[in-house]
């Protein structure tokens, strides 16, 4: 069994699995005119949630309701509703998340409880126009009992060091970055756990509370009432807090007050949208925070992203082409004593020869130099210089040494890279 960032339970090892991967579309369209939608949608759900899906979508066009299933990062077509049921299965997903099902003119956020279904997460909804009619995103929210320790993350050795020393020290503040969907919940509510003591008040401020833990003050915001994260995060201080965590910093007043908590005594965990490490510095900047508030209370920065591993079931391995000798950095000879891994395609992984996700990672850590160079308010290109002379393992490099190990692919290698290019 293989542990995933994204917090989910992994698919389980069984021929069982493979059977529902390879007759998941099947099973749906033979019950779509023999039972109701209120069946058709639980059946859905459930079996979104046995293959580890992280969201479905339901998008309108010409033909009826395509339905869809992000496994792995990526959507995979399930069933295509005809017209004459469209609004019936739209409007018994709004109806479970508490949703107008009269107002289609307007986007619209709603949440169905695990209770509602009997399921074991709960469901994030999303409603939004289109030209074609009224489309749903549901996002299936992590396992609260699936937790990722430290040590599962995929860290490099040398990273899983630094971060460990970060989350040990005292006071301070150690973010998780990256773009939507790369984990940083994962990360910093393993970060959380590690923190989770007796001794320790722990609160999280979130929107909305991913993963219910023991022994933690979790705080839901609600703007609705202009309950926001500031106004929460000032609540929360008042209270002596030892470990806080806030869900995202979004604004400049959230990122002040968070790096003033980290200098006056509280370890506090979050995330924020930055491409790398080093770019979050850019963020905070554009934030207004001080260079002696950033050099005094970053302790680490955590940039991730999530590339797909080779499934065990087809895996195949083989001898570097020209194309990945070059992706890799190869001379002829390493690339002639080396084995790559690739899936082939199968049924238990769709046919995409990927199975699970895991981490890469780029841990900054705050040596002196790099504490002088912000509060000298140097340049981006200055503070990489200094970091990757003190050994910052970046996220090319990281994903790299992946793909050596016959984790991934050259082709998950070049998706990173491209990114960062475009």
């Amino acid at each position: 069994m293989t542990t995933a960032l994204n917090g989910q339970t992994p698919v389980a090892d069984d021929k069982d699995m493979e059977v529902r991967q390879k007759a998941l579309q099947e099973e749906l369209r033979e019950l779509v005119d023999v039972v109701g939608p209120a069946s058709l949608v639980d059946l859905l759900l459930e079996r979104a949630f046995q293959l580890n899906a992280t969201d479905v979508h339901l998008d309108p066009n010409e033909n009826g309701l395509r339905v869809r299933l992000r496994v792995d990062g990526v959507l995979h077509d399930v069933l295509m509703l005809p017209a004459t049921l469209t609004n019936q299965v739209v409007s018994r997903l709004k109806l479970l998340a508490s949703m107008d099902i009269t107002e289609r003119r307007l986007a619209q956020d709603g949440h169905i409880s695990k209770a509602v279904l009997k399921h074991q997460r709960d469901i994030r909804v999303g409603s939004g126009p289109t030209t074609l009619g009224e489309r749903l995103v549901l996002r299936l929210m992590p396992d609260d009992k699936a937790l990722t320790s430290l040590q599962d993350l995929g860290l490099d050795p040398d990273q899983y060091a630094l971060l460990e020393q970060a989350v040990e020290i005292p006071y301070g503040v150690v973010l998780a970055v990256g773009p939507v969907g790369s984990g940083k919940s994962t990360s910093v509510y393993a970060c959380l756990t590690r923190r989770n003591r007796p001794g320790d008040s722990v609160v999280t401020i979130e929107d909305p509370v991913e993963r219910r833990l023991e022994g933690v003050v979790q705080v839901q915001i609600d703007p609705k009432i202009d309950f926001t994260f500031v106004r929460a995060l000032r609540g929360v201080l008042r209270q002596d807090p030892d470990v806080m965590m806030i869900g995202e910093i979004r604004d400049p007043e959230s990122a002040q007050i968070a790096v003033r908590a980290g200098l006056t005594g509280v370890t506090v965990f979050s995330t924020l949208h930055a491409s790398d490490s080093l770019a979050a510095l850019d963020v905070f900047r554009e934030f207004g925070v001080p260079p002696m508030f950033l050099a005094d209370g970053l302790k680490c920065v955590v940039a991730q992203r999530l590339v797909r591993r080779v499934c065990t079931h087809c895996r195949e391995e083989y001898t570097p082409d020209e194309l990945a000798r070059q992706v890799l950095n190869l001379s002829e000879d390493d690339a002639k004593n080396l084995k790559l891994a690739r899936g082939k395609g199968c049924d238990r992984c769709f046919n995409t020869g990927y199975s699970g996700r895991t981490g890469v990672f780029e841990v900054l850590a705050f040596s002196p130099e790099l504490r002088h160079a912000i509060l000298s308010n140097n340049f981006h290109s200055d503070l990489r210089t200094i970091a990757l002379k003190s050994g910052l393992i970046t996220l090319e490099e990281a994903c790299r040494r992946k793909v050596l190990k016959g984790e991934t692919t050259v082709e998950e290698q070049l998706k990173l890279v491209s990114a960062f290019n475009s």
